[in-house]
């Protein structure tokens, strides 16, 4: 069985990586830079081939698009071909176009998974887990901390000084990026980071899957200066790899006749724990468990349990804020 990987960066590496870890699993890892993929085949093994383009993928039957964004022609070309997609892109632009490709998903029978990486990805996993302890959810607010890659780290800069999405009662609200400053607390040793508004797919995916939520918002952690310099070129080339990240998700609505809040944190380096999502997603995909359509990870017809608990063996875990020492 073949999955193939578009992407030889931190991401698609981690789900190359967590791919090989599979058994009768060969992946063709697709780069337009050669040197850079074989040297990743080369550390993982012989399971993984390599191609410059896309015309290389051969009979595959699930690719992970792990490139920096602009996902959406080689999304359609690939479900042309009947083949299933898992998209990594936090883009909204993405993902407002790869949601768009619905009928043409169901038409081919195959899945498009829209946002497969740490956030969205694992944020939306674990809202849609937390979901299901209540009976109806009116609110989500998702945070995150922490960036992947350069092209993740690219993205993040670039989100601050974008327009922020927020789902009220009377509709979609824009705000200016970088705005809206709000003290988030996520797991240990991250703890407490200033979080802002941010220009992130989360906003619509989550109310792709919660269309009766009446506020719905998605914040990103940042420092004075990221704020400061996020309208100018970045002013030094980002980390091969970021640092450790992590993730603030929380719920609130009725609950047996009383208004409760969940809030679920998870902690990894984001690259990492982007690369375990989107693997594990191809793998359902590849099983042949996922319904045809474009949709995200909060989408209730997927198996969420099901899913976490495969990460959390691949060491991708989440935690519960007990409200006795944080989460």
């Amino acid at each position: 069985m073949r999955i193939g990987v578009l992407g030889a960066g931190a991401v698609g590496t981690r789900a190359v990586r967590q791919l090989v870890a599979s058994p009768n699993v060969e992946v063709v890892l697709v780069d337009p830079d050669g040197a850079r993929a074989r040297r990743v085949a080369m550390a993982l093994g012989s399971q993984v081939s390599v191609s410059t383009s896309s015309a290389g993928l051969g009979d595959v039957r699930v690719v992970i698009l792990a490139q920096p964004v602009g996902h959406v022609l080689e999304a359609t070309a690939l479900l042309e071909r009947g083949v299933a997609v898992v998209s990594v892109s936090d883009a909204p632009e993405d993902a407002v176009h790869l949601l768009g490709l619905h009928d043409r998903a169901v038409a081919e029978g195959a899945p498009m998974v829209v946002g497969a990486g740490f956030s969205p990805g694992l944020s939306c996993l674990l809202a849609r887990f937390a979901a299901r302890s209540f009976d109806s959810v009116d609110e989500v607010y998702v945070a995150k901390h922490g960036t992947g890659g350069p092209a993740c780290a690219r993205q993040h800069h670039a989100s601050l000084a974008g327009t922020s999405l927020t789902w009220k009662p009377d509709g979609w609200v824009s705000r200016p990026a970088g705005s809206g400053r709000e003290l988030c607390w996520f797991p240990g040793p991250v703890g407490g980071r200033d979080c802002y508004r941010a220009e992130t797919a989360e906003p619509l995916l989550l109310h792709e899957a919660f269309p009766g939520a009446t506020r719905i918002a998605a914040r990103t952690s940042a420092t004075r200066r990221d704020r400061l310099t996020s309208r100018l070129p970045m002013l030094r080339p980002p980390h091969a790899e970021g640092g450790l990240g992590a993730l603030r998700v929380e719920l609130r609505g009725p609950r047996q006749g009383a208004r409760e809040v969940e809030v679920l944190g998870a902690i990894d380096r984001p690259a990492i724990g982007a690369g375990a999502v989107a693997a594990v997603v191809a793998l359902e995909a590849l099983a042949g468990v996922l319904p045809a359509g474009a949709y995200g990870l909060a989408d209730e017809r997927l198996p969420t349990e099901h899913l976490l608990a495969e990460l959390a063996r691949r060491g991708v875990k989440a935690a519960r804020f007990t409200g006795t020492g944080g989460l």
